[in-house]
């Protein structure tokens, strides 16, 4: 989608600071991190959100926590967080689905 801004960062038309990259994924730090390692993990393919994940787009899901164990691991990250927000409600600011992965900090919960 030509105005959403993930698309654009996949395409490398905004920058990012990238952490992986495979075909299915695109992985970067956030630019406001909430935790000492803070990054997110996207799909190559837009997808709004996980209300919006079906059978046909769902490989790229898998792909996305398949990256997510490859990354901790390379990074040394044993304990994470893995959020996803989906609405405006949740506080999901750019739809397209993304998943956060936090570290490096004890988490509470409720999270807030």
């Amino acid at each position: 989608m030509s105005d959403c801004l993930f698309c654009k960062i996949i395409a490398g038309d905004v920058p990012s600071k990238k952490v992986y990259e495979d075909e299915y994924v695109y992985a970067f730090y956030d630019i406001d991190p909430q935790a000492p390692s803070h990054f997110l993990v996207i799909p190559k393919a837009h997808i709004a959100s996980a209300a919006a994940v079906t059978p046909e787009n769902s490989v790229y899901v898998a792909h996305c926590f398949e990256a997510i164990a490859k990354i901790t691991k390379e990074l040394g990250i044993e304990s994470f967080r893995v959020v996803s927000n989906i609405g405006e409600q949740a506080q999901q600011s750019v739809f397209h689905l993304h998943f956060h992965v936090l570290s490096g900090r004890d988490m509470t919960w409720p999270p807030g």
